[in-house]
C-alpha cells in the first residue's frame, strides 16, 4: 500500500530540497542591498493608499467566487469529455443542466453589475450608501 505513495514522497521531497538548495543560493550567490525604496511596500506599480485593513467591495468578492466557479467547471468538464463516448446521453444531460445553471449565475451577476468595473459609477454607488 505504502509503495504506491512512494513516487509522490520522492517527488515531494525533491521538490522541498530543491526549493531550499535555490533559495539558500541566491542568498548566497546574490546581491543583497536593501534600501528605504526597496522596503516599501508595492502595489501595482502605485503607492498605497490607505490602510491595509480598508474593506474591499461586494462586487469585488462576487467576480473572485465567479473566478473560482467556472475554474471548477472547467475540472468537471474536461474529464466527462475525455469519456464522453463511454458514457450514455444520462451524462450529457447532467452536464446540459450543469452548464445551463453556470450560465444562468453568469447572466445574474451581469444582471446585477458586478462585472462593471467603472470607478465613477462604483464611487458614486459608494456614496448614494
Amino acid at each position: 500500500m505504502l509503495e504506491q505513495y512512494m513516487p509522490i514522497i520522492v517527488l515531494l521531497g525533491v521538490a522541498f530540497v530543491l526549493a531550499i538548495l535555490l533559495m539558500s543560493l541566491s542568498r548566497l550567490l546574490g546581491p543583497f542591498r536593501p534600501n528605504k525604496t526597496k522596503l516599501t511596500a508595492y502595489e501595482s506599480g502605485m503607492d498605497p493608499v490607505g490602510e491595509a485593513r480598508d474593506r474591499y467591495s461586494i462586487a469585488f468578492y462576487l467576480v473572485a467566487m465567479e473566478f473560482i466557479i467556472f475554474d471548477l467547471e472547467v475540472v468537471f468538464i474536461y474529464p466527462w469529455a475525455v469519456a464522453y463516448l463511454t458514457h450514455g446521453a444520462g451524462t450529457f444531460v447532467a452536464m446540459v443542466v450543469f452548464i445551463v445553471i453556470l450560465f444562468i449565475g453568469l447572466i445574474y451577476t451581469l444582471k446585477k453589475g458586478t462585472l462593471d468595473w467603472d470607478m465613477k459609477k462604483l464611487k458614486h454607488e459608494a456614496v448614494k450608501k
